[in-house]
C-alpha cells in the first residue's frame, strides 16, 4: 500500500483514504454520541400480538422500573398479525436509534422461522438481541365444561371424540399453536385448530367454551385456572410450577419426556449501535435484579432468566434448531 505521507494531497489515493478514514471516524463518533445521549426520549417497547395476552403481561411488569432506570418514559405498542410477523416488521423497520425495541416470544424468535415458508424476516440477520429476560412453561387448560380432572381423563375423552374437540391459539405457527401439535403427536389423539390473532380472544374464547382446549403460559392461566374460569391439566415444564403447585406436570401425567418451555426476550434492528444495545442489556439486567419484580415474576409463573446480549444471541442461535425439528415432527407449516 502506497505511504500515504509520500503522496501529495490531491493524490486520488490519498484522497480516498483520508475519506475512508474521516468516513470510519465520523461513524465512530455518531455511535458514541448515540450512546451517551441515549435515551433522549421515551421508549416503545413493541408487541406484535394485541393487550392483554402473556406477552403484555410481561412487558407491564417491566416496563415501570425500565423506565426508572432509564430516566425515560416506557411505552407498549400492539401491533397484532401473523404470529407476530407484523409488529416484528415494524421494529425491523423503526430508526436503529434504541428508542423501538421488541418484545418477543419463542414463536416469533424460532418458531416462525421454521413455520412461515414467506417470512419477511430472520431473526438474527434483521434483529439484534439485547436480552433475554424470562423461561415460560405453558399450561394444558381445558374449559371447566369438559367433564374430566386430569390429563390421562381427557386423553381418554379425546380418543373417544376425535376431531370433536376445538384447540385455540394466538395464531398459526406460534407456540400455543405447536405445543397442542406436539401433545397430539406424542398422544394419537386428534383436535382441531381454531387460530385467532393473539392469546387473548383465544383465550377469552376458551373461558366461553367456544373452544375447549389450550396451551397457554402460566402467568395467564394460573390467574383464570384460580378463579375456576379455566382447569389447568397440567404444565410443560420438568417440575411442577409454583404459581400452579397441585397441578402435576405432562411427564408426571403419563406423557414422556413431554417438556416444553418457551422464552422471553427483547430485541432491536439489526443496526443498533453496540453501546446503546449494551445501555438496554445492563437496564434489563438490573430490572430483573429487583426482588420485587422476581418475586412477582414467579408468582405469576414465569422463571427470571436473564442473559445479556452476547449470551443471549448464541442461545438463540442454538434454539432454532430445536424447534425447526419439532416443527418438521409436528406436521406444522403455512406459506
Amino acid at each position: 500500500m502506497a505511504n500515504l505521507n509520500r503522496l501529495s494531497p490531491t493524490h486520488p489515493i490519498r484522497r480516498t483514504l483520508v475519506a475512508a478514514i474521516a468516513a470510519a471516524g465520523l461513524g465512530l463518533n455518531t455511535n458514541l454520541a448515540q450512546a451517551q445521549g441515549f435515551p433522549a426520549r421515551p421508549i416503545k417497547i413493541v408487541i406484535g400480538f394485541p393487550a392483554g395476552g402473556p406477552l403484555d403481561l410481561h412487558a407491564r411488569l417491566l416496563a415501570d422500573r425500565l423506565g426508572q432506570i432509564l430516566g425515560q418514559t416506557v411505552l407498549i405498542d400492539y401491533k397484532a398479525g401473523a404470529g407476530g410477523t407484523v409488529g416484528a416488521q415494524e421494529v425491523m423497520r423503526a430508526n436503529p436509534d434504541g428508542h423501538t425495541i421488541m418484545l418477543a416470544n419463542t414463536g416469533v424468535m424460532v418458531i416462525n422461522p421454521a413455520v412461515y415458508g414467506k417470512l419477511p424476516y430472520a431473526t438474527l440477520r434483521d434483529f439484534v438481541p439485547i436480552a433475554r429476560t424470562a423461561m415460560q412453561p405453558l399450561a394444558l387448560l381445558v374449559n371447566p365444561s369438559v367433564p374430566v380432572q386430569t390429563l390421562p381423563e381427557f386423553l381418554a375423552y379425546l380418543k373417544a371424540r376425535p376431531g370433536k374437540v376445538n384447540y385455540g391459539s394466538a395464531g398459526n405457527g406460534g407456540i400455543s399453536h405447536l405445543v397442542p401439535e406436539m401433545f397430539k403427536t406424542a398422544t394419537g389423539t386428534f383436535m382441531v385448530h381454531i387460530p385467532y390473532r393473539g392469546s387473548a380472544p383465544a383465550f377469552a374464547d376458551l373461558m366461553a367454551g367456544q373452544v375447549q382446549f389450550m396451551a397457554e403460559s402460566i402467568p395467564q392461566a394460573a390467574m383464570y385456572h384460580k378463579q375456576g374460569r379455566v382447569r389447568a391439566l397440567a404444565v410443560t415444564s420438568r417440575e411442577r410450577n409454583p404459581a400452579l403447585p397441585d397441578v402435576p406436570t405432562a411427564m408426571e401425567s403419563g406423557i414422556k419426556d413431554f417438556e416444553v418451555v418457551g422464552f422471553y426476550g427483547f430485541l432491536a434492528p439489526i443496526a443498533t449501535p453496540r453501546e446503546v444495545v449494551q445501555r438496554l442489556s445492563e437496564a434489563f439486567k438490573q430490572v430483573l435484579n429487583t426482588p420485587e419484580i422476581r418475586d412477582k415474576m414467579i408468582a405469576q409463573g414465569a422463571n427470571p432468566a436473564f442473559l445479556g446480549f452476547d449470551d443471549f444471541h448464541r442461545f438463540i442461535a442454538q434454539e432454532a434448531p430445536r424447534w425447526a425439528q419439532a416443527v418438521q415432527r409436528s406436521g406444522a407449516k403455512i406459506d
